[in-house]
């Protein structure tokens, strides 16, 4: 039988780097909710990945980052979101993320996909964030 499912945005969160970024990953039928944190300690200087996957709307709790559209002609377009601000990017459009910092040297955001991000598995697995410098970890295409 359906059910609702209740979670805390800044609780629970799994470890992805040591001291730099932690997330959470929900599955649904159709969609894929991600709370993703990064801290300024380690989180400052992890290299962002440009990827692409279904449509998606994020929401930026704390701090900020700059979203870059990467189109086919090697430019890249920044779009700025600030603390409480939210965004649509179109399915298949390629881009990638840098953090700015509030005070407490946190950036959070809540991000919903659809259809469901293939590389993301179980709430109970660690989650999957496509960075740069490491593989996808056999997580399906992170692009």
């Amino acid at each position: 039988m359906p059910k609702c499912r209740i979670f805390g945005v800044d609780h629970a969160l799994k470890e992805v780097v040591a001291n730099g970024l932690y997330m959470k990953t929900m599955i649904g039928e159709t969609m894929s909710v991600a709370v993703i944190k990064f801290v300024e300690t380690a989180g400052h200087g992890l290299p962002a990945k440009a990827h692409s996957h279904g449509e998606e709307a994020s929401l930026q709790i704390r701090g900020g980052c700059s979203i870059f559209e990467v189109h086919g002609n090697g430019e890249e377009i920044e779009r700025r979101l600030n603390t409480g601000e939210g965004m649509i990017i179109p399915a298949g459009l390629s881009h990638y993320g840098v953090n700015t910092y509030e005070g407490a040297g946190v950036s959070m955001r809540l991000n919903v996909v659809t259809p469901p991000r293939a590389e993301y598995r179980s709430d109970d697995e660690a989650p999957y964030y496509p960075l740069a410098n490491r593989e996808n970890e056999s997580r399906g295409n992170a692009s």
